[in-house]
């Protein structure tokens, strides 16, 4: 009698299979298997079928891209349709000094490797250059200006080529930046460490003399160069040295380095050390940012794929995102859209938006390096444009009800919600197309700590409006989801401003009208208290169904938020917010209200309710923004 069912991992269902299997034949039809050392028997077989079993689903996860759970297998599967993981990216600081000196000598390099070391968050880091930079010595000083230097160590291998062996060329050492890798190959006739080799991406417009090389991800998070073989990219001769240059980093963690001392090597022009006669002072230009980790197991899931299927071509919004994510590591979340989903139409031109993993902006040299990298896969006739990054901020206000006696200290309480909050924020709305599931925050809040009994939770909504500061300017702004109003006002709030030829701080606010458009006018507090002047009646019209507000010729002089920021809010109509089309999501914790109430009731200070401190469920009626 075979076996009919297959599907069984379990130790114990195993074994009374095996068991209804043997007393299936005649010759055990009645035989007692507990009670004699053929129990042993069946147990081994059922251990051996079991251990079988799990390790064949194992190595069956493990064989497809969407189920492997290890990164060596995740790698080598994303290997196999061309994808290459980003590697760690070294934080970048811009830093200047002068290095005097009393020799003769015309110039002085600042060798390559170590130039200085940063501090942040109390820990030193490295920072080094990948190669020499020269300066030109004026009166005996040489000014190295706006150089930039990235954190991690500077290291080089050096391989001799020998064509009898399966040689292969691994960098032995994790945390690379793949970016910072340079390769050069000496030949038998060259001199020096020989002609520079290019990284490339794959092998079109490749011949037999193309001095190229590629680069994978293989074990332990290490890399191995590939080069040509006198087909596709030039073939190694025999004898040759290969020199790896690349800087080992701490990705993430170097950012934020603002402070700097010197402790970099400086050669004259014979490449004798020079000690500098002065004590070299760095001044920063700009701190440390754009460090980043490893490409994690979940990204590679994610954009292998849509790198494949984009057969590196930029077509679809989805090929945008794969291809800007490789071409530009620093993305933390990225936004296309077609011109012709805009209003009014832009046929003909895509927009996008990137958000960075430090910051909020994309540089302007970023972004024309990534617009020149686009070219290479987008079609012709198509021109593409980066956009600022537009934030559309949640806020809540929230009474949260807790149970006295179940809580000895209200502000460790009140620190374990902001930090659940956080981690909300971070898992499930900041991104672009993110959501802001109010459900879902509310039982969150809840299920931080047994004490709380229960919430009024109230949601914001808040653009930045960004001022041009002394010009005359109109403004928009779309938040992308229909706001809430009342007929009476209050609905628009914003933080204050100064106007050009007027007095006195003022703040933006609304009056509704008809088919879900209102007024924006400007008003000031009076200085009796308690009171407004209305300082311009119509300054331009708001939107209420489409979440749009768009201002009409100003000249603002200044804004109470630094940076000339003017934070508008309004009230969602819905409390589930959506980031629409270029609208990055994001919920803003550090803005938001926590205000911890004692339930009296679940205590038992309060037994009929009588006293009971209640919160309404709807926001304020305050004119501006506080």
């Amino acid at each position: 009698m075979p076996f009919t069912k297959f599907t069984n991992l379990d130790f114990d269902q195993i074994r009374a299979q095996i068991k209804d299997y043997l007393r299936a034949n005649s010759n055990f039809t009645d035989f007692d298997f507990e009670g004699s050392n053929f129990s042993v028997l069946i147990d081994t077989l059922a251990y051996n079928t079991y251990i079988t079993a799990f390790n064949s689903n194992m190595i069956v996860n493990e064989s497809f891209l969407d189920s492997a759970t290890l990164r060596e297998n995740v790698v080598s599967l994303a290997r196999n349709i061309g994808y290459v993981p980003r590697s760690r990216s070294a934080a970048k600081a811009n830093v200047s000094f002068s290095v005097t000196t009393t020799s003769d000598t015309p110039t002085l390099t600042l060798q390559a490797g170590l130039v200085c070391v940063g501090q942040t968050n109390e820990t030193n880091y490295i920072f080094s250059i990948p190669e020499d930079i020269t300066a030109t010595v004026n009166s005996g000083t040489a000014s190295f200006t706006g150089i930039d230097v990235l954190q991690g160590t500077y290291v080089k291998n050096v391989f001799t080529v020998d064509g009898s062996l399966d040689q292969r060329f691994i960098l032995n050492n994790s945390f690379i930046d793949s970016s910072t890798i340079v390769v050069k190959v000496k030949g038998i006739s060259d001199t020096g460490e020989g002609r520079e080799y290019s990284l490339v991406n794959n092998i079109l417009n490749i011949d037999s003399t193309s001095e190229i090389f590629l680069l994978q991800e293989v074990q332990d998070e290490k890399y191995e160069i590939l080069f040509g073989d006198g087909y596709f990219g030039k073939k190694l001769e025999n004898g040759a040295v290969v020199t790896v240059s690349y800087i080992i980093t701490d990705g993430k963690d170097g950012n934020g380095a603002s402070s700097f001392a010197f402790s970099g090597r400086v050669l004259d022009s014979l490449n004798n050390v020079v000690v500098p006669t002065n004590t070299v002072t760095i001044t920063t230009v700009s701190k440390a940012s754009n460090g980043g980790d490893i490409e994690s197991v979940d990204s590679i899931k994610y954009f292998a794929p849509r790198i494949y299927s984009s057969q590196y071509r930029a077509v679809t919004a989805r090929d945008y995102e794969a291809i800007i994510q490789m071409i530009y590591p620093n993305t933390e979340s990225v936004a296309v859209v077609g011109g012709e989903e805009l209003d009014p139409p832009q046929f003909g031109n895509v927009v996008i938006s990137i958000k960075p993993k430090n910051g909020d902006y994309v540089s302007d040299f970023d972004k024309q390096t990534i617009l020149s990298k686009l070219k290479n896969y987008s079609l012709s006739g198509i021109n593409q444009q980066i956009i600022d990054l537009k934030v559309l901020y949640v806020e809540i206000d929230s009474a949260i009800y807790y149970n006295p006696s179940q809580v000895t200290n209200v502000n460790g309480l009140k620190s374990s919600i902001t930090s659940v909050l956080n981690t909300f924020a971070t898992s499930n709305i900041n991104k672009f197309g993110g959501r802001f599931k109010y459900s879902k925050l509310c039982q969150t809040i809840d299920n931080t700590d047994n004490a709380i009994t229960s919430n009024i939770t109230r949601v914001i909504i808040r653009r930045n409006l960004k001022a041009l500061i002394n010009q005359s300017a109109q403004y928009e702004l779309c938040f992308g989801n229909a706001f809430h109003y009342k007929p009476k006002g209050y609905n628009i709030k914003s933080t204050g401003f100064t106007l050009a030829g007027r007095t006195g701080t003022f703040y933006f606010t609304d009056t509704p009208g008809t088919n879900g458009m209102g007024v924006i006018s400007i008003v000031k507090e009076s200085t009796t208290g308690g009171a407004y002047i209305v300082e311009v009646k119509s300054a331009g019209t708001v939107d209420y169904s489409k979440g749009e507000i768009i201002l009409n010729t100003l000249n603002i002089t200044s804004t109470v938020e630094a940076n000339n920021i003017i934070e508008i809010q309004a009230y969602p109509e819905s409390n589930d917010v959506i980031g629409l089309k270029d609208l990055y999501l994001s919920f803003s914790v550090a803005d938001s209200k926590i205000n911890m109430i004692k339930d009296t009731i679940t205590s038992g200070e309060q037994i009929s309710g009588v006293g009971y401190k209640t919160t309404s469920s709807y926001l304020n009626g305050e004119l501006k923004r506080v």
